[in-house]
This record gives C-alpha cells, structure tokens and sequence, in this order.
C-alpha cells in the first residue's frame, strides 16, 4: 500500500488536501506539532519537523513526502532558522535515511516575490528573489531539494503555491488563487510524474487575470488546472473595489510582502 506522510497536515493546505489525496490502496501518514484526529486510511503522528529522530521515524516506509509543515508567513529570522530552514533539512534529510523516494516541497511564489510585474509571467527556475525571511526561507528549501536530488537521487519538487484559499479574498487573488481542488489536482500530478528528477513549477489555478506565472513545468507533469478565480470577481470587487493598476501590491508578484511593513526592524 502506497503511504504518503504529509508534514503540516492540520494547517491550511494539509487540511485541504487530505481529502483531494485520499485514495483507495494509499495510506495518508499525518504528521504536525498538534494531534491529529486520523479518519479512514489515515494515520496520525505528533511530532515536529525539526526533530531529525521523529521525522525519520515518520518516513520509515513512506512511498512519498509531502512537506507543508513551517511558520507560513513572515516572522522575525531565529524563528524562521529554526522550523523552516533547519526543518527542510531535516525533512530532506530523514527521507534520504529512511529510503523515501519522493519529496514534494511546498515552495512559495515569496521565492521570487520581487519579480517585478515587467517580468511577468514569472518563468519557471526563475532565479530567488525573496520578499522577506519567509521567502529565503523557501529558495533555501528550493536549494535543498536540488541538492538532495542530484546527490542522492530523491525525486524532489518544489511547488511556488501562490494564493491557495477556500476562495479569493482580494482584487490580487483574482489573479493569484490557487483553488483546493486545483491544489488537490497538482499535488496529485507530482506524486505520480513518472521519474521526474528535480523541478520547480508553480501553483496557480486557471484564472482569467492570471498569467502572473509560468504553468509549462507545471503542465509538464500532468497538472491542468480547472478552476477561474473569475467567478468570484464581482463578490470580490463589490467588496474590495476595482482593481487599481497601479496598486502597489501589483507591482511584484510578491504584492504586500514587498511592503515596508514587513521591514525587519518591524518584526516582533
């Protein structure tokens, strides 16, 4: 029976996809720092990414990783450091141990967040152009997964989810959203792309005002993303207002974590 351990499983998108990746004959191995309730085909564990004994006993026997654990926006750098950089090591390295063959590494669009709107659509292994600790915390697992990949063999992808919500939020989202069942369909395409060595594709849905991003990498794996932010665009407008194109928030694919406010020295 394939067994897939996904860290992070009771945040957001662990939360999310649970369900989108259940699957008869594969068994759904839930690891995160809080307990888990684990439904039909799912196994719980309770322990932190950052503990290298833990997380390779976790992936002892596990087919595949998908790793989502880590603080999931900016926070000041020790913090960072420790869960999100020490803890992709440590995910990377527990699978190398325990045999895994595959890592999926949820990356960020905040890998590249000051790519500037000139430069889009994003291309895929656009070079890191981080917006905040965050984001270097993401080309920092990006680098890991190449590593790991080409010295050890590990199939290792790295996803640049960008906006993956129940719904969009904001005017930015229109172009950004990731749907739950599109994120459910692209983890899919990466844990079964046939040997696909070491890739970077970004998360996105098929949105009408997107192409912010490449999808060919994507594409290339087997994703093709069914859902358009569009049908939420005038319950978001009424909301919101119309899009402003010279809203400071467009001006980097990164939008408000481009900000002052994220500014170190702001940072608590």
């Amino acid at each position: 029976m394939p067994t897939i351990l996904i860290t992070g499983a009771a945040g957001q998108i662990g939360t999310m996809l649970r369900p989108r990746l259940a699957r008869p004959g594969r068994a759904l191995r839930l690891l995160d720092v809080v307990p888990i309730a684990a439904g039909p085909g799912e196994e719980a564990v309770t322990a932190s990414v950052t503990d290298l004994t833990a997380m390779t006993r976790a992936c002892d026997g596990a087919d595949a990783v998908i790793h989502l654990g880590g603080i999931p926006s900016e926070a000041p750098w020790d913090r960072i450091l420790d869960v999100n950089i020490n803890g992709a090591y440590v995910v990377f390295e527990a699978a190398r141990r325990a045999g895994v063959a595959r890592v999926v590494f949820a990356s960020s669009n905040h890998a590249v967040g000051f790519s500037p709107r000139s430069q889009f659509p994003v291309p895929d292994y656009a070079f890191p152009a981080p917006d905040t600790y965050y984001g270097v915390s993401k080309a920092a697992g990006e680098a890991l997964a190449a590593l790991y990949s080409r010295r050890y063999g590990i199939d290792a992808i790295c996803v640049r989810i960008l906006s993956c919500f129940a719904r969009p939020a904001s005017v930015r989202m229109l172009s950004t959203w990731l749907s739950p069942d599109d994120a459910g369909r692209l983890f899919e395409a990466c844990l079964t792309a046939p040997s696909p060595g070491f890739r970077v594709v970004f998360g996105v849905s098929a949105n009408s005002r997107g192409g912010w991003v490449s999808l060919a990498e994507a594409r290339a794996l087997g994703y093709e993303p069914r859902d358009d932010a569009e049908a939420y665009a005038a319950e978001v407008i009424a909301a919101r207002g119309e899009p402003d194109p010279d809203d400071p928030a467009a001006r980097y694919l990164g939008g408000e974590f481009t900000f002052p406010a994220l500014d170190a020295g702001n940072l608590s």
